[in-house]
């Protein structure tokens, strides 16, 4: 009933009213074109597929995060805004020489690993169903279904001639939220919040709590790589920190109903603990609100590369015949009044892309003592950390599985490792995986040959190759491609890789993130601020005004 009297009101526009009309027309125009291809078309055409594709081109004109769920398709939406969905528990990967999906993580607790499966494992059938030439996204949606519901996977696994079957039962594959907390050296906790769906708050207080049981006296939380998730969640775990009566979020929209102001609404768990939050590109949406209202309200010192710049709220919408869309209804604005949104997708360029906003276009904003922060632009860290780049070599071992393929074999021959923590490649180990680079007859292109060609070529074209001739030899033989050299020069780098890789294999993500704290940049910068008590409070405190 209220859909009617909605689309009556919507329809009843007031002659003249030229932007209804506009509305009206089109869609008029847009039901007659379904309907002449329907009629006339060469071929029949499928009009779930192709008003589908017409929809999918309207809402991405607008913006990446408004979207059509037919009642077909609510998994993805559900796993969304819950973190959980009805599968196995795994990553899986695509094995291009294979030609076939391949487990890659499979999750701690969950069906996949419970039932036995490995990463490395490939993925023959199941219930029978031959995979071969289907791909990655066609696997992973036989592999989800009804929770409750149970197949029978086939797989090939490596070292061993026959194909194994697994009995697995599919269940609410419930995503880690806090994968790994603990206390580090000098008191500091340490909490890892790997999204905001779901029930996150509960979990982090928990968590809090017991590292307070346990002594600690100031406080790392990792938001890097953490898309976000429930606004609410971001208020709730700001709010253990924060008083009672803090204006955290405001959102403004077209409609009254999109415009709301959230506030702290219960009192804190400690609000003098040192904090210090760490952030990356790939920290969006609700982390923003997180860490841009803890900074704005000079409560945090934060680390790290700036945030990815998400500063638009979606909401759901009931659609006819069991569909939903979510869709952007109001940007939010955090304590200090600026958008984080660093994306303009209103002026899109001639080829339909969008870039960030200029840092020429932003304007200043304030914290609460002062300090100035600037909109549009993500969350600017407060100590930036500048991230090494990664060796050239590196990107194609992971590329061509070599890396994936050492662990698994490596798994083969152990059947324990040492714990995390203590855990190391040995140099008999990095010459075993050397060795097994050189037998896969293991190809990369090394940027500095391209460079060099290029120049060689706009040498010759603009008449100085010939004196430079000598020259040129002599810088070609000195970057002659030496994979010994590389594989030696970058050890260091391509060890850590391996040693990830094989230490989430036993235990899971947990072990992957102890992995990475061993030499991780930007938590040493958060531990030397938290362990200076007189810089901390400076960093947080009023600018000196010079006269």
């Amino acid at each position: 009933m209220m859909l009617v009297l909605g689309a009556v009101a919507f329809w009843g526009f007031k002659s003249g009213d030229s932007r209804s009309f506009q509305i009206a027309k089109n869609l008029d125009v847009f039901n007659s074109i379904v309907k002449e291809l329907d009629l006339f078309y060469v071929d029949t055409i499928n009009p779930d597929k192709t008003i589908r594709e017409g929809i999918d081109a309207m809402l991405y004109s607008l913006d990446p995060y408004t979207e059509y769920y037919p009642e077909d398709d609510q998994s993805e939406l559900e796993q969304m805004l819950k973190n959980s969905y009805g599968g196995i528990g795994s990553i899986i990967t695509w094995d291009a020489k294979l030609k076939h999906s391949v487990i890659a993580e499979p999750y701690e607790g969950m069906p996949a690993a419970t039932s036995g499966l490995k990463a490395g494992d490939v993925l023959m059938a199941i219930d029978g169903k031959d995979l071969a030439g289907k791909n990655n996204q066609e696997v992973s949606e036989m592999l989800r279904g009804q929770v409750g519901t149970g197949f029978k996977l086939t797989v090939q696994r490596p070292g061993t001639e026959k194909t194994l079957d697994f009995d697995i039962v599919r269940r609410s594959i419930q995503l880690p939220i806090i994968p790994y907390y603990t206390v580090l050296d000098d008191q500091i906790g340490y909490i890892n919040l790997s999204t905001f769906s779901g029930n996150p708050s509960k979990e982090f207080k928990q968590a809090f709590l017991d590292l307070k049981k346990k002594g600690i006296t100031s406080l790392v939380i990792d938001l890097r790589n953490n898309g976000g998730g429930l606004l609410d969640e971001a208020i709730e775990i700001a709010n253990f920190f924060l008083p009672r009566g803090k204006v955290l979020v405001t959102t403004k929209g077209k409609i009254k109903q999109a415009s709301n102001t959230y506030k702290t609404l219960r009192e804190p768990l400690d609000l003098d603990i040192p904090l210090a939050v760490l952030v990356n590109s790939s920290t969006a949406s609700s982390s923003e609100i997180l860490a841009g209202s803890l900074q704005d309200l000079d409560r945090a010192v934060i680390v790290g590369n700036r945030t990815f710049g998400k500063g638009l709220v979606q909401t759901t919408r009931m659609l006819p015949y069991g569909g939903t869309m979510k869709l952007t209804t109001s940007k939010y604005y955090i304590p200090s009044g600026r958008c984080v949104q660093a994306i303009d997708y209103k002026h899109r360029n001639e080829d339909g892309s969008v870039g960030r906003i200029p840092d020429s276009l932003t304007t200043v904003f304030h914290t609460a003592a002062g300090r100035e922060v600037r909109d549009g632009g993500g969350v600017t860290p407060d100590i930036e950390v500048k991230q090494d780049k990664l060796p050239n070599i590196l990107f194609y071992l992971v590329n061509d599985n070599l890396i994936f393929n050492y662990a698994t074999q490596y798994c083969l021959k152990h059947a324990t490792i040492a714990e995390p923590e203590k855990f190391v490649i040995t140099d008999a180990d990095y010459a075993d995986f050397k060795e097994m680079v050189k037998k896969a007859d293991f190809k990369y292109d090394q940027q500095t040959e391209k460079i060099l060609k290029s120049l060689k070529e706009m040498a010759e074209f603009e008449g100085y190759l010939t004196d430079a001739s000598k020259e040129f030899d002599a810088l070609e033989k000195k970057l002659t491609h030496n994979l010994d050299r590389d594989l030696d020069y970058f050890s260091k780098d391509i060890k850590n890789m391996i040693a990830l890789e094989i230490v989430k294999r036993y235990y899971y993500q947990r072990g992957a993130i102890i992995e990475q704290l061993k030499d991780d940049d930007d938590l040493k910068k958060a531990v030397e601020i938290l362990t200076s008590p007189e810089e901390y409070r400076k960093m947080l405190s009023s600018p000196e005004v010079k006269e």
